[in-house]
């Protein structure tokens, strides 16, 4: 009951507009922000990529109608501790019959591999993910624990140094996965593409949120 409770409390924060956030239609989105804001204040700006712009980039997320279930992390937290918090809050929306086709987690840089940690963990095909500039060559050996599973989308810059195809991390994943879809960009904004709620990464993040696994 505290974790199903907890759930509600945050989607009552973080409250959706009209369209899926009733009924047997709701849609959910987690949302996992980059590192920056564990240990800066919003209004602060990073000295190369400028401010999160962590209130939009939700904003555009509830416009589409969803659930959107986020918060800002407070101190250097431990990926894959954190990511087990939110396997439980998803285990309490599973509880309360949402299907989870119908739960998509969203994560930026440090955010996108507390969601590899939550795909990990919680080894459910249906579910949908979005990673935004999250994978190195070097993940393989660093983290190998890692296991791909759910619908996956991946979102890249072709500037950034700390994002590149995780193509390699899918076919050592054991989970069989439906659907899975890379996006390079290339705005030339390197890292900093994911501080703003740009359309190259919004948009295609939530078409696969509601289901459409060919975004352009």
């Amino acid at each position: 009951m505290k974790n199903i409770l907890a759930v509600f409390l945050l989607i009552t924060c973080c409250s959706a507009s009209p369209g899926f956030g009733d009924g047997e239609d709701a849609k959910y989105i987690f949302f996992l922000h980059n590192r920056f804001p564990e240990e800066h204040d919003l209004r602060e700006s990073h000295p190369e990529y400028g401010r999160t712009e962590y209130h939009a980039i939700l904003n555009v997320f509830k416009s589409h109608g969803f659930n959107v279930i986020s918060e800002i992390r407070q101190g250097n937290i431990n990926a894959r501790q954190y990511a087990q918090n939110v396997c439980i809050q998803i285990d309490s929306l599973l509880t309360m019959q949402i299907k989870p086709s119908d739960i998509t987690v969203i994560g930026t840089s440090k955010g996108g591999y507390i969601a590899q940690y939550v795909s990990t963990f919680m080894q459910k095909p249906d579910l949908n993910f979005v990673f935004v500039a999250c994978f190195t060559e070097n993940d393989l050996q660093n983290i190998p624990e890692i296991n791909f599973c759910g619908n996956i989308l991946t979102i890249y810059e072709k500037t950034d140094p700390f994002g590149v195809s995780a193509i390699k991390r899918k076919e050592t994943s054991t989970c069989n996965i439906k659907h899975f879809k890379e996006i390079e960009l290339n705005t030339g904004l390197r890292h900093g593409f994911l501080f703003k709620p740009l359309k190259e990464w919004t948009d295609p993040a939530v078409q696969w949120a509601k289901g459409n696994y060919t975004p352009d």
